[in-house]
């Protein structure tokens, strides 16, 4: 077992300014997402050129910064928002929430392609495979922050927390929904593949992956399991991605099995 280190979530501080880890997580995944969205464009199928990614990644960061943060707050902290309506505003408090930034992410795609004259599947299967990566340095961020630790556990890889062991389920999330699934959907975007495809893999990935972590999380106290004595809001959130995306997958390759036969 490891003693977690007590890491200062603040790198340092120059007078009010204060630099964390997690919000150098988001810079370092906004950064990667760049540089790969600039390889994806030189493909000769690829619906964005390189002139146009640096407008494309902007559109995504604000899609995530908004989404992200609605998303929390009206998934994980209603209660809060009632409580106080500038809870929204309050970014020190609570946290994002992937399926808002998620939803945030598909509007900002949706406006940005309809500029471009591309419709929202052509656009979320170019940036799929930047997405993963970016969600791996958050949950590390997650880690230096001392934050969503899993359930106690005796395996040889916990953390000791305030004397406690826990899963580091921040850690299963870095390793599956971030570098597990970057590698499964940049090896299958490598070659053309049919509208909806890398995005329903994207989605049947994500879902399956945080579906699974989830019996690990702790639940946020506020909201303990929902149903069943396990059922938590993650899991709720994540299952119509998971049937979403295997919709999108068959429907892509339905497609191309019809054409066939005609």
């Amino acid at each position: 077992m490891f003693i977690y280190p007590e890491i200062d979530p603040i790198i340092f501080s120059i007078g009010f300014l204060k630099v964390r880890w997690y919000g150098l997580m988001y810079l370092l995944g906004f950064i990667v997402a760049l540089l790969l969205a600039n390889r994806r464009s030189q493909q000769a199928w690829s619906p964005i050129t390189k002139p146009q990614v640096e407008d494309l990644i902007f559109y995504a960061m604000l899609g995530v910064i908004l989404g992200g943060r609605f998303g929390y707050v009206f998934f994980y902290g209603w209660q809060q928002l009632m409580a106080d309506p500038l809870y929204l505003f309050k970014i020190t408090q609570g946290g994002m929430s992937f399926h808002g930034g998620l939803i945030g992410v598909m509007v900002a795609l949706w406006l940005y392609g309809r500029k471009l004259g591309h419709d929202l599947w052509v656009m979320t299967d170019f940036v799929a495979p930047l997405v993963p990566l970016g969600l791996g340095f958050g949950r590390i961020g997650n880690f230096i922050n001392g934050e969503l630790w899993g359930k106690p556990t005796e395996m040889p890889w916990a953390f000791i927390v305030n004397g406690v062991s826990l899963h580091p389920s921040q850690l299963y999330e870095a390793l599956l929904e971030g570098f597990v699934l970057f590698w499964m959907i940049w090896l299958f975007s490598r070659i053309q593949r049919p509208k909806m495809a890398i995005s329903g893999l994207f989605l049947l990935g994500y879902g399956v992956f945080r579906f699974f972590i989830e019996f690990y999380r702790v639940p946020d106290a506020h909201l303990d399991y929902l149903a069943l004595g396990w059922v938590t809001m993650g899991q709720i959130l994540t299952t119509p991605m998971i049937l979403l995306g295997a919709y999108l997958m068959i429907n892509a390759y339905k497609k191309i099995t019809n054409n066939m036969e005609i």
